[in-house]
C-alpha cells in the first residue's frame, strides 16, 4: 500500500476508507438502499435489486418498471442466466401474426410485457437471503416521500 502525500498540492481531509461491500449507483438514495440490504444480512443480488428498485423512484425517466431486465449471476460454483425481457402479452398467439412478412415495429403489437418486476422478483426469490417485501422497503419508503411531498 502506498502511503498518503498530505503535503500534496491539493491536500484534503479525506481519508481512505476500505471495506468488503461497495455498492456503486447513479443515486446516492439507490446506493444507499443496497448498502442497507448488505447491512441487514443481504447479499449482493439483495443489494442490486434494492438500488435498481429505489432508481425506478429516485430516477424515473433513467429507470423504471416499465423496462425489461437482464442479469448474470455466479452462485458459487455455477453461472446464472436471466432474460426478463417482456414476452408478448398470452392473447397473442401466432395467428395473430400469420400472414405477414414482419412482425410490427409500431403501435401496441410491437409491445412487450415489461419485464423488470418479475426479474427482481425471480432473482430475490431464488438468490436472495431476503424476502422481497424487506428488499423493496427503502424504494417504497422514497416513494412515500416523494408523494407526501417530504424530504
Amino acid at each position: 500500500m502506498r502511503a498518503i502525500d498530505y503535503d500534496a498540492a491539493y491536500p484534503s481531509a479525506r481519508s481512505p476508507i476500505f471495506c468488503r461491500e461497495v455498492i456503486a449507483t447513479s443515486h446516492p438514495l439507490a446506493s444507499q438502499a443496497g448498502m442497507a440490504m448488505l447491512m441487514r444480512g443481504g447479499n449482493a443480488v439483495d443489494a442490486a435489486v434494492a438500488a435498481a428498485m429505489a432508481l425506478t423512484v429516485v430516477e424515473p425517466t433513467g429507470c423504471g418498471i416499465g423496462g425489461d431486465a437482464f442479469a448474470i449471476v455466479w452462485d458459487g460454483s455455477e453461472l446464472h442466466g436471466l432474460n426478463s425481457s417482456g414476452p408478448s402479452p398470452a392473447a397473442w398467439t401466432p395467428d395473430r401474426f400469420a400472414g405477414r412478412d414482419a412482425m410490427p415495429q409500431l403501435g401496441w403489437e410491437a409491445v412487450t410485457v415489461p419485464g423488470a418486476v418479475a426479474a427482481w422478483a425471480k432473482l430475490v426469490h431464488r438468490f436472495g437471503r431476503l424476502q422481497l417485501a424487506e428488499v423493496a422497503a427503502p424504494a417504497v419508503r422514497c416513494a412515500r416521500m416523494v408523494i407526501s411531498g417530504s424530504s
